[in-house]
């Protein structure tokens, strides 16, 4: 997916840097990501999270607070209230863009934010929160060693995940006095609220209270063993594939008219994990499926291999015409399964130099269910045959390939012949 590296003006007029995760194709939606208390805009859950929202058709921005990452400003000078005020003013940036954003994103100390925010958005429609403290104060926690020397000095240096940050009185003043409930009860977008049972940073009592406060509706979904970061990539993927999947019923995803001759639209693939073969398949907004390759030939086996959605494609259409002329005949036919073999696997045929000389071989078993006699029994294997996707794999079938940047004159027609 295409990423456009932007920057706007922070609370405070510093420039905040900030990554655009576009869709391939058509926008059909925006959401906004706060990062956690003192991380970034990078990190492995906001970056999985966006390109997942994108390949659906939803643009992401996620920017650094001010004073952290790439954004301009003192990080010590800055406090809860102010992170709520670069939220807005990242909405109101994309506002401008016309791209108001109907879906927000807030991670740990970010979620809280995007709570206290969201009521200040108009265009939200859909609030997630990741490991989210319900107290903002919790935060405090994590350098309670140094709540002295800031009372006295008025600041001081703490240590937070390797890494010198510098903590001011304001931000301890701020973020005491900050009751999220008012906000949290009322609360008009829809809610997710997304935690990990053994987060040790912020606890899953959190989790509770947040979802008691807020109003319907609302959902709660577990993050089971991950960590606070969510730093794993399954749980990454696993926390993507939520969020999609539930933001789908509270944003308006309309998507454009189909291009013409492509009745059923776009299907875009693309790479998830350029170290492995893992891809996202997207078909609109409502469609999404992985494909990869087994562990034995380097993938994860987290999704169907190629030929494997050939023979699925195969099989579905089978079942569907069989279906389709039963219902037409009126005949019993109580149920039907296919199953499918292929006798090549994806990964070896890919590196023989001789493989298109070899023929592939679908084999089909039908399995029909009903009070059929062996007269429609046999007829109904016949009109397997029938099935689209049979006769395009048994004729010849035309791919045009072109780049992306190249004139759709100069596509290259490949002739396959099965």
């Amino acid at each position: 997916m295409p990423m456009e590296k932007v920057e706007f003006d922070g609370h405070a007029g510093d420039l905040l840097s900030a990554r655009l995760d576009m869709p391939s194709g058509p926008h059909l939606g925006t959401a906004l990501f706060a990062h956690c208390f003192t991380c970034g805009k990078d990190i492995h859950a906001a970056r999985r999270i966006a390109q997942r929202l994108a390949s659906m058709g939803i643009a992401v921005l996620r920017f650094d607070f001010t004073g952290l990452g790439h954004s301009a400003g003192e990080f010590g000078n800055t406090t809860f209230s102010t992170n709520v005020d670069d939220l807005l003013a990242a909405a109101e940036y994309l506002r401008r863009r016309d791209m108001a954003p109907g879906l927000l994103i807030g991670h740990s100390l970010g979620g809280a934010a995007v709570l206290k925010a969201a009521p200040q958005i108009p265009s939200a429609r859909a609030v997630v929160t990741l490991n989210a403290p319900f107290d903002p104060g919790h935060v405090t926690h994590n350098f309670a060693e140094a709540l002295p020397e800031i009372r006295e000095k008025g600041a001081a240096d703490v240590d937070l995940g390797g890494r010198p940050v510098r903590i001011g009185a304001a931000f301890l003043d701020d973020i005491s006095a900050e009751n999220l409930a008012p906000a949290i009860a009322h609360l008009k977008p829809a809610l997710l609220v997304m935690h990990a049972p053994r987060d040790t940073v912020v606890g899953i009592e959190n989790a509770t209270q947040i979802f008691v406060a807020a109003r319907h509706p609302k959902s709660f979904v577990t993050l089971d063993s991950a960590d606070h970061l969510i730093s794993d990539p399954a749980d990454a993927e696993y926390t993507a594939e939520v969020i999609v999947a539930w933001a789908r019923r509270y944003l308006k995803l309309t998507p454009p008219a189909p291009p013409p001759g492509a009745p059923e639209g776009i299907l875009r693939v693309s790479e998830a994990d350029p170290d492995g073969f893992l891809q996202d398949i997207q078909n609109g907004p409502h469609h999404h499926v992985l494909a990869d390759e087994p562990l034995a030939y380097g993938g994860t086996n987290r999704g169907l291999s190629p030929y494997g959605f050939v023979a699925a494609g195969l099989g579905a259409c089978t079942s569907m015409t069989i279906r389709m002329y039963a219902r037409r005949k009126g005949w019993p036919l109580a149920h039907v399964s296919v199953d499918v073999s292929h006798n090549k696997v994806h990964a070896q045929d890919a590196d023989a130099g001789a493989a298109q000389t070899r023929i592939d071989l679908f084999r089909r078993v039908i399995h029909l269910k009903g009070d059929l006699d062996a007269e429609q029994r046999q007829r109904l294997l016949e009109i397997a045959d029938k099935c689209p996707v049979h006769r395009t794999l048994e004729m010849s079938s035309q791919v045009e390939t072109v780049l992306a940047d190249q004139d759709p004159a100069d596509a290259v027609a490949v002739t396959t012949d099965d």
